[in-house]
This record gives C-alpha cells, structure tokens and sequence, in this order.
C-alpha cells in the first residue's frame, strides 16, 4: 500500500484488508476463493459478491537475455526503485529503450534530465503510428533535436552482455548502452478470471456490462484488468487508463451497495509529455474511424496557445475528424509546447455528448489573450474541418 497503509483501511473504514495472501482460484459455483499466504498456509473466503481488481503487468518480449543484470521492465513503483538503485550504483551513461509508447516517451525524457543518453528501438518502422503523420513527425524531430536516437523498424532479436556493456542486437542494428528499460504496453491480469470460467474480452480482458458486471452475476470486474465500452464506436475496447479505473471502482461500490451505477464507456482521452511537448488526443484516429465503418474525414490546423501578439505565444497543432455521412465529431489529436494538456477535454466531453463538428464549433469556449486566441485552437479546426463535410 502507498498512498494509504493497510492499517487505514482497517481501522477507518473498517474493511478486512489481507496482506500477503494470494488468490489463486475462484470457484464460482461454490462462491469461493482459495489461495496462499506468504507463510505457505492455504486460505478459502466464501462470498456473496466478488471483485477482480488485477490490473495489468508490463508486458514482457520473448527476447533471450531479459533477464541480464541492468535489463528491466517499467510497471510498478518496486519496478521504479530497482531503476534507480540501479542508477545510484552503477554508473549509466546510456540507456536502451525498447518500445516507443507513452511510458517510454516520458522515461526517455527523465533518463535525459539525469544526463543520460538515451536510444529507442521498436519494431514498427512508424513512430508514433496512431497520431497523424505530420504531428508525429515534429516529436520525433524534437525528440532528435534532444539527442534521442529513434531506430523504428527493427526488431530487437537478442540482449547480450559484452565487455562490461548491453548489447541490443537486431537483425540489421546493434546498439549498445549500460541499461535497457522494456517499455512496450501492459497486459490484463486476467488469468484468475479466465480459469473460472468468466467470459474474456478484447485483448483478454476480463469482459464486463456497463454496470461492471462479468458472465457471472455475482462476480464484477473493475480496473485494467477489464473491457470497456467506446463512446464513439459503441463496441468493446480496452484502454488501460486511471480514471476509467478508478470510475469503474467507484461504480461497483455502488452496485454492491445497492444502487444501480451504469458507466458509459471510454473516449480513450489522453495526455503525455515528452521534453517541450505535450501530445494528447481523444476518440478515433482516421484508420481507427475506418475499421468501424465510418466515412472519416480529417483536416489539420495550426493555431496559437496564446492571442497573436502575446508574449510566449506558441504552435498548437490540431488535427481533427469527422464522419462525412452524419457530421459527427470522432476524434482529436494536439500537440504543442503548451496548452494542450487540458485543452483536449473540450472535444472529449463533445465525444461523450455525441456532438457533431458543426455542434462543436458553437461551443462558447473560454478566452483570454495570455491562455488562447478569440478562436480556440479546437474551434479553428472544427469551422475548417466543416469545409470539407
């Protein structure tokens, strides 16, 4: 426990809270749950109503040499501390990547604040593919500009240590450094779930209704280790992301307790940071808005984070899209040095409320010379995004 301690828990809410205890099997028949303490003795809980909070666990590549002394994965906060033990007593001069996601971004970017030079390699040979190409190209050219090396396209076949050194070995590259981070997603913690016999959903997590409810009635699923419903799609996804999981939590609560908490689903909205930008995005991308049959159709502005003549007024580019049949807004994405981070829930709250572009460009939004133009970004790229609907 971190934020709180288990005797918290205990003692104010006064809920049973079991430390070193290991679930290993549901029985939904019987409305059990079995497994083992620390100390190798067995327990056995019956309950009327259950929850799986699971979460998810840092995927892990089947790649020989993962487990080398300096290769680690980057999940948890022991997962945290061991990186910096590590960095406290070996000295690293250079750092090895693998994976190019949000985590990876944002490691990138604190191994370099420590004056650690940093190379990232993934398979895909598209950086960042699910923002529009443009945007993805000016980070990576601010993430080269920052001295990170981007090796996308090549797969990472072996880790070996050589010479006191990591070796990150490729078909066609090797790289070379004194530690290497495995950044490349999560996976739902859904196995209890699956041996139980409970339905699995997208990507095998645990499939839930909107009341958080799985295949069984008595048993609810909450947290990443579960599905979600998207608001702009209506099907199943699975966005491991805090607020759904903290929502979801909140909901079953609530369920368990009597009411009748419904959740809506997920826009999959998002923010990180990555030296000067900020990238975010909310809903569908252009080929997400193609697989579920829409008919997309998207334009991309630049506009100011500031009024025009504003001292520090800098680039936000917004790239925005539309279903040509129905008009109705499907997703954003921004990137920019400011005013991004929270400029992007204008057009989640729009996805949730199913608003169409032209809807959105009515939006009363907020202005003041030192936070934006008269014309948000947002509102720019809706009115042209209008001229080609």
């Amino acid at each position: 426990m971190v934020v709180r301690t288990a005797q918290v828990f205990r003692d104010k809410q006064g809920i049973n809270l079991l430390t070193g205890h290991c679930a290993e099997k549901i029985d939904p028949a019987k409305q059990i749950v079995t497994g083992m303490t620390l100390e190798g003795g067995r327990f056995e809980y019956p309950y009327d109503r259950l929850l799986i909070a699971t979460g998810s666990s840092a995927v892990r590549p089947d790649i020989a040499g993962l487990d080398l002394p300096g290769v680690m994965v980057v999940k948890t906060l022991q997962d945290g501390r061991q990186i910096k033990d590590l960095l406290k007593n070996r000295h690293v001069k250079k750092t090895i990547i693998l994976g190019m996601g949000y985590i990876a971004l944002e490691m990138c970017e604190s191994l370099a604040g420590l004056n650690i030079a940093v190379d990232m390699v993934k398979p895909n040979s598209v950086f960042m593919p699910w923002l529009e190409p443009s945007m993805a190209q000016v980070v990576r050219q601010g993430l080269e500009a920052k001295g990170v090396g981007i090796y996308a396209g090549h797969t990472v076949e072996r880790i070996e240590m050589s010479g006191g050194r990591l070796k990150v070995i490729c078909p066609d590259l090797t790289l070379s450094g004194d530690m290497v981070l495995a950044g490349i997603g999560v996976n739902p913690c859904s196995r209890i779930a699956e041996t139980a016999g409970l339905d699995i959903g997208i990507q095998k997590s645990i499939a839930v209704d909107r009341n958080l409810v799985t295949s069984d009635k008595n048993i609810y699923a909450a947290g990443d280790c579960a599905d979600a419903y998207h608001v702009v799609t209506g099907e199943k996804t699975w966005i491991p992301l805090a607020l759904r999981a903290n929502r979801a939590g909140w909901a079953v609560a609530d369920n368990v307790c009597g009411k009748d908490v419904a959740l809506e689903g997920v826009a999959g909205t998002a923010v990180f940071r990555t030296f000067d930008f900020e990238v975010a995005r909310t809903g569908l991308n252009t080929n997400e808005a193609k697989k579920f049959g829409f008919d997309p159709v998207e334009n991309t502005i630049r506009s100011g984070s500031k009024a025009h003549a504003h001292p520090g007024n800098t680039i936000i580019m917004v790239n925005m899209i539309g279903d040509k049949r129905s008009g109705r807004l499907l997703g954003v994405q921004m990137v920019g040095t400011e005013g991004v981070a929270h400029r992007i829930n204008g057009p989640a709250v729009a996805l949730h409320s199913r608003m169409t572009v032209a809807q959105y460009s009515q939006a009363d939004l907020a202005y003041a010379p030192p936070f934006g133009p008269t014309w948000d970004p947002t509102l720019t790229a809706a009115n042209q995004l209008l001229k080609k609907l």
